[in-house]
């Protein structure tokens, strides 16, 4: 713990087989490159490691004493890594956030969990003043006025298992939609990690649709989705059903006590090709006395998945949302456009994918070894800044 360091994290970062490989050879489309594409890439994990939103924060760092700390010897500016990520493959950043996360599965990572859930959740990313390029879509505010602009994405992470690991994301612009995204994202995810890497996915109501559900079934993938008024015959028959009758299941959850609802003979909609709809509804009583409620569809039986262990797969949901967005936007710049162009703003979202997933591996699992306590994430970013070099004496 003493040597704990940003040299030492680019090192743990390297010991993964697949960013090793990374490192080497990332898919660089420079024509005549002069900077080698590793001292790129090791500061741009850096960078993001650091809380660093911006290129020209990178640019500050290597040409700072810090970038000896950091085993960069290469000073550059923010439009060097401009041309860079212009001309970076998606596809082998891709694989090498895959590839982490296959190998912390096997290094039983997630040993703890009985079942490994994918989240898949949309939002709005890097916005701007003005239309910049295609994938600009406009934001309004309560009068329909446009305000701005801000592209949009649908994410996917492991949850469920104590470790929320952002894996990759996929961006729409107009035309195209959350849903269309969320499928796109969905068949990658599966052929990327394997059809036996994960046992459920957990979306919200917005993917609650045949096709969507068709195709994690096809991919061997039970679903839990959020059940809302986009399919109001299922939701009203449940509202009925449920209202008259007692919970079948109270438990504690935490300092909240919970009523659960679980009935599987529902009636599938039209489209849905399922023989009969698993609905459960939840009321969680909070310590405050407010009550938080909601109903959520599922094709797990009730031999498979019992109504509480369903309502902690519904519950993992809020990790994308928390853990994945909430984190990539207010403290590594998800928010925030390095340069306005299409390669360039996927490279960033995909790194920050990757420098989150590396460092929860790294806090939770490396650093917690043996008896190191675990390192709050704002405490390794502290420690992580202290090691760039001498504390100022301001007395």
């Amino acid at each position: 713990m003493s040597r704990l360091g940003v040299r030492q994290f680019l090192k743990y970062a390297a010991r993964y087989a697949k960013v090793s490989s990374y490192f080497r050879s990332p898919g660089d489309g420079r024509v005549r490159p002069q900077i080698p594409a590793v001292v790129f890439l090791r500061v741009l994990l850096a960078a993001r490691l650091l809380r660093e939103v911006s290129f020209l924060g990178a640019e500050e760092l290597v040409k700072s004493p810090a970038r000896r700390t950091m085993g960069v010897r290469i000073t550059f500016g923010d439009d060097a890594l401009e041309y860079f990520t212009e001309r970076l493959s998606v596809d082998r950043l891709r694989e090498a956030t895959v590839g982490v996360v296959r190998k912390a599965k096997r290094n039983k990572a997630f040993q703890d969990s009985r079942w490994i859930g994918l989240a898949f959740d949309g939002s709005g990313v890097g916005r701007s003043q003005d239309k910049r390029c295609e994938g600009c879509r406009p934001v309004r505010n309560k009068k329909k006025e446009i305000i701005g602009y801000h592209h949009k994405m649908v994410m996917v992470s492991v949850v469920g298992t104590g470790l929320s690991l952002p894996m990759d994301a996929e961006p729409y612009g107009p035309g195209d939609s959350e849903y269309a995204a969320g499928q796109r994202l969905l068949l990658r995810s599966v052929k990327n990690l394997g059809v036996r890497f994960a046992d459920y996915a957990v979306v919200d109501g917005e993917f609650a649709t045949a096709p969507f559900l068709h195709a994690a079934g096809d991919a061997r993938l039970k679903v839990v989705a959020r059940l809302k008024e986009n399919l109001p015959e299922l939701h009203e028959a449940a509202q009925r059903r449920f209202a008259s009758k007692p919970p079948d299941r109270k438990f504690r959850d935490d300092r909240d006590w919970v009523e659960i609802w679980d009935a599987d003979d529902f009636d599938p909609w039209e489209t849905l090709r399922w023989g009969t709809v698993r609905v459960i509804r939840y009321r969680q009583h909070k310590p405050d006395d407010s009550v938080v409620e909601a109903y959520w569809l599922t094709d797990w039986s009730k031999s498979e998945a019992g109504s509480q262990a369903v309502y902690h797969m519904a519950k993992s949901r809020w990790e994308i949302e928390n853990q994945g967005f909430n984190d990539g936007k207010n403290r590594y710049g998800l928010e925030h456009i390095c340069h306005h162009h299409p390669n360039s703003l996927l490279i960033n979202w995909l790194i920050i994918a990757l420098t989150l997933t590396l460092e929860r591996l790294y806090r939770n699992r490396y650093l917690h070894r043996g008896n190191h306590t675990a390192l709050e994430a704002v405490t390794l970013v502290r420690l992580l800044w202290m090691s760039l070099g001498k504390p100022i004496d301001s007395s």
